[in-house]
């Protein structure tokens, strides 16, 4: 597989499908708090670090960098780092983090940049980068090149469902099909995401379509802002929605709704939210951006001690983060346990979050493969031309090519001294397979959508 991402003539190409028509409810992408969680336990005091004695050549050109993020589980690497001293033990002591609105706001900012009140990067969502890249989601199309430096987080999200299913709605919603379609000629089961095109919104259509339904048909997806989805499980005015650590607690708590699924039921190890930076700040600061790294996956090893949760509960949920009412909405989801809400209960440490290893090795490192995946998903629900994945994709491997900078990663792994057996050596971690029997195999993309029944393009 050493020639698996070769370049390729660079092509431009356009969006055909619009925000509206990207329909689909996200995971627990909830910008800001919810209503009801204004309370939150003291901030952690920032944990010193014995500063490593960097050489001239790896001293940052820049101590400073404001980097965004959306308080769910998968920002944990960019808070521990800046609260553990990660950050900082490298070099990077004015390293700060901006809590985001939405990841509407998140793209907005990055567009103008930290010179222009903006972020210089920060935590996203696949292929956000790609997309703002080749300006498919930017205002007035504008490109802005980013780079994909490193994989935050597995796992950590779920697919809710309003309580009124409780037992009609599950893993295998193939076994609900009658309810859809009862409920399709009357008041449509209505879901709802953040943001189109991305993680979620993927994640709900894979598990809908492998159950027979289709997305753009058989149900109502809405966009709807972070802060109104519980209000609107609340009132019924919203059957679903996709929802990460620490959200699910509170659902199952309040009675709001239940778990059907776990993202790690339907494809286990998977990959999830993404440290991403604008190009320019990087190709200007390479040193400053390893070192940036080094720091994150500093945290990332810290945070798959599970010794180490229970702080890491407490920080996250700490009135500057998530401001949570209470670590303890953390602290069982992070152990791999869950109440699922519907009387199922799972207690598992190998379905929880992940931020450095898991069971098919690096989460940290950023494999082109899985980029493939989600562009793929893109051209198989007409998010992104048919053309993209023509000629064994090689319109999709030029924008990943350019977008990708694994090789940044394992630069700085080496530096930090992260054993070679840590280092992947191939840019694919290979075939992957789901909860319903389908693999992708990212030499083959174009087979794998032929094997999808449910979908928007011809193949």
């Amino acid at each position: 597989m050493s020639d698996f991402f070769n370049q390729v003539s660079r092509r431009k190409f356009i969006l055909t499908a619009g925000a509206s028509a990207s329909a689909v409810f996200l995971k627990g992408c909830l910008g800001n708090p919810p209503e009801n969680l204004t309370g939150g336990s003291s901030q952690a005091v920032p944990t010193a670090q014995p500063v490593v004695n960097l050489s001239p050549e790896q001293t940052p050109e820049t101590t400073t960098v404001k980097l965004g993020y959306i308080p769910i589980v998968e920002a944990a690497p960019l808070i521990i780092a800046k609260e553990k001293g990660f950050f900082a033990k490298y070099g990077m002591t004015k390293v700060e983090l901006s809590k985001q609105a939405s990841w509407g706001s998140a793209r907005d900012n990055v567009e103008i940049g930290a010179a222009g009140g903006g972020i210089d990067g920060g935590q996203w969502q696949m292929p956000m980068p790609h997309l703002i890249t080749e300006g498919l989601i930017t205002k007035g199309n504008q490109k802005i090149p980013m780079y994909v430096l490193a994989q935050l987080v597995t796992h950590g999200n779920g697919i809710a469902i309003a309580s009124k299913h409780a037992g009609k709605i599950s893993l295998q919603v193939a076994n609900a099909k009658s309810l859809f379609k009862e409920l399709k000629s009357s008041t449509p089961f209505t879901a709802a995401f953040t943001f189109p095109h991305v993680n979620q919104d993927l994640w709900i259509r894979y598990w809908l379509a492998a159950g027979g339904l289709d997305p753009d048909a058989d149900v109502k997806l809405l966009t709807v802002p972070a802060a109104q989805t519980v209000a609107n499980m609340k009132t019924g005015t919203m059957d679903a929605f996709s929802t990460g650590d620490p959200w699910p607690y509170r659902l199952v708590r309040d009675k709001i709704g239940f778990m059907a699924a776990l993202t790690a039921e339907i494809w286990k190890n998977h990959p999830e939210e993404y440290l991403a930076i604008r190009a320019d700040w990087v190709d200007k600061n390479p040193k400053a951006t390893k070192a940036i790294l080094k720091g994150i996956m500093e945290a990332q090893q810290w945070l798959d001690n599970f010794d180490n949760r229970k702080e890491a509960a407490q920080i996250l949920a700490g009135r500057n983060y998530f401001n949570l009412p209470t670590p303890e909405i953390l602290a069982d989801p992070y152990q791999g346990k869950y109440d699922m809400g519907d009387g199922r209960k799972i207690d598992d440490k190998s379905m929880a979050a992940y931020y450095w290893k898991d069971e098919k090795g690096s989460v940290s490192y950023p494999y082109k493969s899985h980029d493939l995946w989600f562009i793929t998903e893109n051209v198989r629900w007409g998010f992104l031309p048919k053309d993209y994945i023509a000629n064994n994709a090689a319109k999709a491997k030029e924008l990943i090519n350019k977008v990708n900078r694994e090789d940044i990663w394992k630069e700085a792994a080496k530096e930090a001294g992260i054993a070679s057996a840590d280092i992947p050596t191939s840019t694919s971690r290979g075939v992957e397979e789901f909860f319903d029997g389908i693999k992708f195999d990212p030499e083959k993309p174009e087979a794998y959508l032929k094997s999808l029944t449910i979908k928007k393009v011809s193949v």
